[in-house]
């Protein structure tokens, strides 16, 4: 059986398609199996083993379809679901089964506060898609490979050679990201030295948190590219991060992870830790949570009591009792 698997964005929700792809490809008896995403997130399936070829999407959906309708598919797996996936899907006539995004029930918790989506993880919620082809849940983690053969000494200081926690400090929007102030606060109080790692965004921000708490911070964000960043994380004792992506990265690696979330909350998208085995998530149960799914670049009320008010202690005291 040949199979394409579709999800175009973004970073997190493409890492949490790789049991599925994973799954197919070592239960379904000589499976050809193909993913097609958008080329800004090629590198999250560079180097996989279950992946028999890799498609992006190109500049016209025409092109794109063309070269679908030339691979021949038996199948399509739409993890994606959206107006181009269902016109890939009409226009190629190929057989498919497609992920059941749950948009008016995720609308109404978000508008109304209240649980009416299953804190079911978007890995099991992906595999539901598959479900029909006897396909079940190997309950591995999640795959990430690196791409490069990296070494710790060429990219921190000597210091952290003995080990460190990575601090992910980055995200895309404001209402995921705790202030300065609060980063400083924990990073103060972990046991040995911080990483801190994130994009261009925020390499302000870790000067402010570098500079605040002298050598035992090491500011690689906006320095390190995104493999180099990964493998830092791998070879971290722990990671803390926000809802980003390289933090459900993390996952792939089966570290202690400190999940911190603020304007938005991992049981509405299925993202909480995946197959870690030892996770802490860390979130403040306010009335106005969450504001978005997605995140804002501001606290719609002004006050960001969900990051302002996030308690320190417990996160701390995760990191430093982790193994």
């Amino acid at each position: 059986m040949k199979i394409l698997v579709i999800r175009f964005s973004s970073m997190g929700d493409i890492i949490y398609t790789t049991p599925v792809v994973r799954c197919l490809k070592k239960q379904l008896p000589n499976a050809e199996v193909h993913f097609l995403t958008k080329p800004a997130f090629k590198y999250i399936y560079d180097n996989n083993p279950y992946v028999d070829k890799l498609l992006l999407l190109q500049d016209t959906l025409s092109a794109i379809i063309e070269q679908i309708k030339a691979e021949r598919y038996d199948l399509i797996i739409d993890l994606h679901n959206n107006l181009r996936t269902a016109i890939i899907k009409f226009r190629t006539g190929i057989r498919s089964s497609t992920y059941k995004k749950q948009t008016i029930r995720k609308w109404l918790s978000l508008k109304f506060h209240v649980k009416l989506v299953p804190p079911t993880h978007l890995v099991d919620r992906y595999l539901e898609t598959v479900k029909f082809l006897g396909i079940s849940n190997d309950l591995a983690p999640i795959d990430y490979y690196i791409k490069e053969k990296h070494q710790l000494k060429d990219l921190l200081p000597t210091a952290f050679a003995n080990g460190y926690v990575a601090f992910v400090i980055g995200a895309t929007h404001f209402t995921k990201r705790l202030p300065n102030q609060k980063i400083i606060n924990i990073c103060r109080e972990i046991d040995g030295p911080v990483l801190l790692l994130g994009g261009n965004d925020v390499k302000e921000n870790g000067d402010i948190i570098a500079t605040a708490l002298g050598k035992k911070v090491h500011n690689a964000c906006g320095i390190t590219s995104l493999d180099q960043s990964v493998f830092l994380v791998s070879k971290a004792k722990s990671v803390v991060g926000f809802d980003t992506g390289l933090t459900h990265i993390a996952e792939a690696f089966n570290k202690p992870i400190a999940s911190i979330w603020g304007g938005t909350v991992p049981e509405l998208l299925g993202v909480q830790p995946y197959m870690v085995h030892d996770a802490m998530v860390a979130g403040v149960d306010i009335s106005c949570r969450p504001c978005s799914k997605f995140g804002l670049a501001q606290c719609p009320l002004g006050h960001f009591k969900c990051m302002n008010d996030m308690p320190e202690e417990p996160i701390v005291g995760f990191i430093n009792s982790a193994k």
